[in-house]
């Protein structure tokens, strides 16, 4: 049975392991929670006099440090002044040089976000006329490159962690109170505590490089770690790590004095340590709850008391069924998991599955806003993702209860045919004595007749005859065990039941993983929030009196979606003066969240159909991240025409938009 066990649990553990591969080292660098919504100046303006300061308008609060804001000129150098300000609620300034020449000026922003997570980017603006800029923000990126994995992992470890420690310690207090004396249980629980406590110790070595310069160097300064002690991220780390000392001493009395009480004694012992448990469990999940994304945006103060619950939820389920499948496959023969403890496990799952829909649901409403978000956000499609597996790990949950109700119809013939085999060895035993005394009584002859029988105390071979004794009360005690684990093991309800919690245990792995890439996306309520606040200001720039705004006579706006991965978007097309003869041109490209980014290639069309004019192509020049730029563009005549944008974002996925617009 050793044999066929070890497979299982290196399959087990492989699928872990390329489970958190997948999805951690595949995923992108964590998304920004606080998006920008708007800029002073805008992003793509021509301005005719230098501004005295940038503003920058978030979607939620954020913290800044020195270097949080930066303006630099078309060599690179910066031009801001002193230490970036709040204006007013969301938005915060930063002063500039006076006198500044004309020029393309780079702003860049690293921030984080109320929900802890950073945010960063980049936009360009002009002094004057454009120009051409040294300044290269692509590679910018916040929580990225190996640091950013580094967090993600930390933060998988710390929710697995917190998982089977409060679920373990729950499945042996709850469930299956024998179990607090089996071993593989108890190196289980350890195991969660640990992974935590290490977990939690190595986000706050990591959290002020994630945050900032994302240099692995960076980890091990004191001066960034006493920063995050500053911060609402540094202080429910810190206080995790006081909730953990709490629950070592849990751990310690379930499993070191637990096992031996009785009676009355043990009952108040058993009250006690679930009010303790539940209170350190509860404090756990509120280190995660008052820090991320329950702390902020719509209603906190119902989100966070929900997203407790859902975190105890998961724990009391996901963590029940480790332990459940560790009892099944690693519990002692002459102390294997009961049928009444399965039972039980099930009905407490079964109570937490609706707790986890319930809270579930709010969450998702909360952090999506509407059905569109589902499709149309990186946020909706991963718990689309979510959904689809926890339905599946209920259905294979619902196996496992039909599996639970077939050893509870069998129980009684398996105690039964257990206790057969006993009877029998307690009958074959005296055989087996009577068969070795004769041995032993003409040994003791010879050596009696030797004279080297008993001695004066009559102690003679007594200590030899003891050995023997317990030897074969050990090789009965062998023989009897190893009959039960067979009886136990080839019972199908009991092998049905490890197959199906098995199975439910690798999708956990997988539901687990999809949560914590969620956690460190953008949700979906704010990218679109971000998105039409983008568009606003897209469209107050394109109906605004040309005399009056300095962006441009003409702004077209068009969304494209190419098929491919990372393919939709919104193409701005800004030409000015929009009239007959030589035009300025800028093109920019937006992810749906309005942030800026770049594609392979961009190309534009000019065309009048009236008097069969073009199409007129124009090849723009690359300026900076999500921005093409092309001057001299020639309208030889007045009239109603299409611009067409053709749009690549890979070497097969391109689409070709457009839109009609009196020019001239």
């Amino acid at each position: 049975m050793t044999q066929t066990i070890a497979p299982r649990i290196r399959m087990l553990v492989l699928l872990f392991l390329a489970v958190t591969g997948a999805l951690l080292t595949g995923a992108a660098p964590a998304s920004a929670h606080a998006a920008l919504t708007g800029s002073d100046p805008a992003q793509g303006v021509v301005v005719d006099k230098a501004p005295t300061q940038v503003s920058l308008t978030f979607s939620e609060t954020v913290s800044l440090n020195d270097d949080s804001l930066r303006v630099l000129d078309p060599k690179g150098t910066r031009v801001d002044t002193g230490k970036p300000s709040e204006v007013s609620g969301t938005t915060y300034a930063v002063q500039l040089h006076s006198g500044l020449p004309d020029g393309t000026y780079t702003v860049t922003y690293q921030v984080v976000s109320a929900d802890s997570h950073p945010v960063a980017g980049a936009y360009t603006f002009s002094i004057g006329s454009p120009s051409e800029t040294s300044v290269s923000v692509s590679d910018r990126t916040a929580g990225g490159g190996v640091v950013g994995w580094l967090y993600g992992f930390g933060r998988y470890l710390s929710y697995a962690g917190f998982i089977v420690l409060a679920g373990g310690a729950a499945f042996v207090l709850v469930c299956w109170q024998r179990g607090s004396g089996v071993r593989a249980l108890q190196r289980l629980v350890v195991s969660g505590w640990v992974a935590m406590t290490a977990a939690t110790l190595f986000l706050l070595l990591l959290r002020g490089s994630y945050t900032g310069s994302g240099k692995i160097g960076d980890i091990f300064d004191l001066a960034l770690l006493g920063d995050v002690l500053q911060t609402k991220t540094g202080a429910a780390l810190v206080s995790r790590l006081l909730l953990l000392a709490a629950a070592a001493l849990f751990i310690a009395v379930l499993f070191g004095a637990y096992d031996k009480r009785e009676g009355d004694e043990k009952r108040d012992l058993t009250f006690g340590l679930a009010i303790g448990g539940t209170v350190v469990a509860a404090g756990l999940a509120a280190s995660w709850a008052m820090a991320e994304h329950a702390s902020t945006g719509l209603q906190p103060g119902i989100a966070m008391p929900v997203d407790v619950l859902h975190l105890l939820a998961v724990a009391t389920w996901l963590g029940g069924l480790t332990a459940l499948l560790v009892a099944l496959f690693r519990a002692p023969a002459d102390r294997p998991v009961d049928t009444a403890a399965a039972r039980r496990f099930s009905r407490l799952a079964f109570g937490s599955v609706l707790v986890v829909v319930a809270t579930g649901t709010y969450q998702s409403w909360r952090q999506l806003g509407s059905w569109s978000a589902f499709t149309d956000t990186r946020y909706g499609q991963l718990l689309l993702v979510k959904i689809g597996l926890v339905a599946l790990l209920v259905g294979i949950a619902s196996i496992s209860r039909r599996w639970t109700a077939r050893l509870a119809d069998t129980a009684v013939e398996e105690a039964a045919a257990t206790s057969a085999p006993g009877e029998a060895a307690a009958t074959a035993a005296p055989e087996k004595e009577h068969v070795t005394a004769p041995a032993a009584t003409s040994d003791a002859a010879g050596q009696t007749s030797d004279g080297t029988g008993p001695d004066a105390n009559g102690s003679g071979r007594a200590p030899a005859d003891t050995e023997r004794a317990a030897q074969l009360a050990r090789q009965r005690a062998a023989v009897d065990a190893t009959r039960q684990k067979r009886l136990r093991n080839s019972d199908t309800g009991r092998s049905g039941l490890r197959r199906s919690v098995l199975a439910e245990a690798g999708v956990a792995v997988v539901v687990l993983a999809v949560t914590t890439v969620l956690t460190s996306t953008e949700p979906g309520r704010t990218e679109q929030e971000a998105a039409a606040a983008n568009r606003s200001s897209s469209a107050s720039s394109a109906n605004s009196d040309p005399a009056d705004s300095a962006s441009g006579a003409l702004t077209l706006d068009m969304s494209f979606d190419t098929g491919g991965t990372d393919g939709k978007g919104v193409v701005s097309v800004d030409l000015d003066p929009a009239r007959t003869g030589p035009n300025e041109m800028h093109v920019y490209v937006t992810r749906p969240n309005g942030r800026a980014f770049d594609v392979p290639e961009v190309k534009v069309a000019f065309t009048l159909e009236a008097k069969k004019i073009g199409p007129l192509p124009v090849a723009p020049d690359h300026i900076t991240t999500g921005h093409w730029s092309a001057n001299g563009v020639q309208i030889p005549v007045a009239g109603e025409w299409e611009v067409a944008v053709t749009v690549r974002t890979s070497d097969i996925d391109q689409v070709t938009v457009s839109k009609n617009a009196q020019i001239g």
